[in-house]
């Protein structure tokens, strides 16, 4: 085998590998080696909660984001609604001030989402966290379909789904993209899930022991991520409960949608130097099987590869004229070519057409992200990501 051969046949393996080999392994073990799953919730002895939310200048949704909080279902006695505004500016701060049973935390100074949690949590009282997006909703069993799973000592976390849930008025838009990548990624947390923990919970909404929480330094791009990948470390499991959800509108446009990936991304490489004990493969077997197999390559190896195996196929072709490397030259320029042609709307009626656009989109980002991180240009304080008008609506029912 010659050495662009090598090179295009590696490529190809590896991101097959980061995006599905590693998922059909690990389900494979799981049909063999099952882990307990609680299904019952025993209401007579709940955990008391205490419910977080970090909000900037979120005036638009906050009012909102409080009625739905306070509906979901959960005895008033054991939990707390804890709101941090720090450094808001607009009105977010009075529309709380209307709502007693919400405790409100801020200062003028704003020090970013990773200082402002920290400080949410020293002034947190019950034995459950739950963190939630200010610009989201939540289904109304969300805390009981959470607290269930603690009743496992083992459980040091749980992850809750996130829905993206397109405007009518903008069926087409980015958020079809965007959808349909985050059902992907909530079967790859099922399965990550069941076979030993989730790598990594959604900011949206998720839930730790108050025991385990970790204060994170300030200057922390992707706090939940890290947040719960401390959790696991210590030798819990972070549960999949696609039963906890929340529903979230799309980004506003896609300039909006590439800001915030390539923000993840540069996240993501701070996050791998401050993870570099799952690198211990003796010491945490499966949480670094899935940690490398799922995000560290994805960060990492597969945008490389895909640049890779485009190009050795290209040189293969033009060197040996071999018809396999003819028409794997040519899917591979027809995928490409159709993620061009979603830039323009050309494809906005055929969804699935869609994908190769927002995979092409999501890897250009991550390489983005990796230069600005080289960059040092990102900074731990958030810039507000803009949504579709609207807020996502909740869907009240105990199923997704």
């Amino acid at each position: 085998m010659q050495f662009w051969e090598f090179v295009f046949f590696l490529s190809c393996f590896l991101v097959f590998y980061n995006y599905a080999g590693y998922a059909i392994i690990a389900y494979a073990i799981t049909l063999v080696a099952k882990n307990r799953v609680v299904s019952e919730i025993n209401t007579k002895n709940l955990p008391t909660v205490s419910f977080i939310v970090a909000a900037y200048n979120e005036e638009d949704f906050i009012e909102k984001k409080i009625i739905n909080s306070l509906s979901l279902e959960y005895p008033e006695s054991l939990i707390e609604f804890i709101f941090i505004t720090d450094g808001s500016t607009d009105s977010t701060n009075a529309i709380i001030g209307h709502f007693p049973s919400v405790k409100l935390l801020y200062q003028a100074e704003r020090g970013g989402k990773s200082a402002a949690l920290n400080r949410a949590v020293n002034a947190a009282n019950n034995d459950i966290l739950i963190f939630s997006d200010a610009n989201t909703t939540l289904n109304k069993d969300v805390i009981l379909n959470i607290v269930k799973h603690y009743q496992d000592e083992k459980t040091g976390g749980v992850a809750g789904e996130k829905k993206v849930v397109n405007p009518s008025d903008k069926p087409d838009e980015v958020g079809t993209g965007e959808g349909l990548y985050w059902k992907y990624e909530s079967l790859l947390k099922r399965i990550d899930s069941k076979f030993y923990s989730v790598v990594g919970a959604a900011g949206e909404l998720f839930s730790i022991r108050r025991s385990l929480y970790e204060p994170v330094p300030h200057n922390l791009i992707l706090d939940d991520f890290i947040i719960s990948l401390k959790v696991a470390q210590k030798g819990y499991r972070i549960i999949y409960e696609p039963d906890a959800y929340a529903a979230e509108l799309p980004s506003f446009s896609i300039r909006d949608e590439q800001k915030r990936k390539i923000r993840i991304a540069a996240g993501g490489f701070q996050a791998i130097g401050m993870l570099t004990g799952l690198f211990k493969f003796w010491k945490y077997p499966r949480l670094s099987f899935l940690y490398v197999s799922h995000r560290l390559m994805r960060w990492t190896v597969s945008p490389l590869c895909l640049i890779l195996s485009f190009i050795s196929n290209m040189i293969l072709f033009i060197q040996s004229g071999n018809n396999f490397y003819k028409i794997t030259f040519i899917l591979q320029l027809a995928f490409y070519l159709m993620a061009i042609a979603g830039t323009t709307g050309i494809l906005s009626r055929f969804k699935l057409l869609k994908l190769p656009y927002y995979f092409t989109f999501m890897n250009v980002s991550v390489i983005q992200g990796f230069f600005r991180h080289l960059k040092g240009g990102q900074s731990a304080i958030w810039e507000k990501a803009k949504r579709s008008s609207g807020l996502a609506h909740t869907h009240q029912t105990n199923n997704n």
